[in-house]
């Protein structure tokens, strides 16, 4: 009976220690500079006029050592204002002007100015980084762009997007398809 009991509590720790090995969480690893990759573009027309005001652009990042994002006071050199590094998502846009695709600034008028401006799709996006656990992350963007531009007669558009890791590294830069809007009213 000794050995028996004896049997039946090594079975029970072999099977134990596969059940403790088997369910450790194995965390994936990415290189260390930035890699994104384009999932979506989604347009929202106004309900009342059918003119396509603003777009939904959808991107999954990773990052090995989990350095994206800006802290609110990242604002010293490298991540200065006017400095290429100050946004760490940018956003060029284009329209198809005879056939070809062609970036252009858009422009807006300023009231307080009295002048027109230039706007840019740039921006800052926060840390990403969890406080514990595994430094390589994985996630997706959704950022809002504002698309009804009354000064332009173009109706098919793209964006090209890369973004910056606090070391300084460029990710790949990924493209929208042709985006069709609507510059028409109902």
């Amino acid at each position: 009976m000794k050995k028996h009991t004896w049997v039946i509590m090594v079975l029970m720790m072999v099977v134990s220690a596969i059940v403790i090995v088997s369910s450790c969480r194995r965390f994936e690893e990415f290189p260390d500079e930035p890699r994104i990759t384009y999932e979506g573009f989604l347009l929202e027309n106004n309900a009342e006029t059918g003119i396509t005001q603003r777009g939904v652009l959808i991107f999954s990042y990773q990052d090995g050592d989990g350095d994206l994002g800006l802290a609110s006071r990242d604002t010293f050199p490298p991540f200065n204002w006017g400095s290429p590094y100050y946004y760490n998502l940018v956003i060029d846009y284009y329209e198809m002007r005879n056939g070809e695709f062609e970036k252009v600034p858009l422009v807006f008028w300023n009231n307080e100015t009295q002048q027109f401006d230039t706007l840019t799709f740039n921006s800052r996006f926060p840390i990403l980084t969890p406080p514990t656990g595994n430094l390589a992350i994985k996630g997706v963007f959704q950022d809002t762009v504002f698309l009804y531009n009354p000064l332009s007669k173009f109706d098919t558009i793209k964006f090209t997007v890369f973004i910056y890791d606090r070391a300084l590294n460029k990710s790949n830069v990924i493209e929208t398809p042709p985006i069709k809007i609507n510059r028409d009213t109902i």
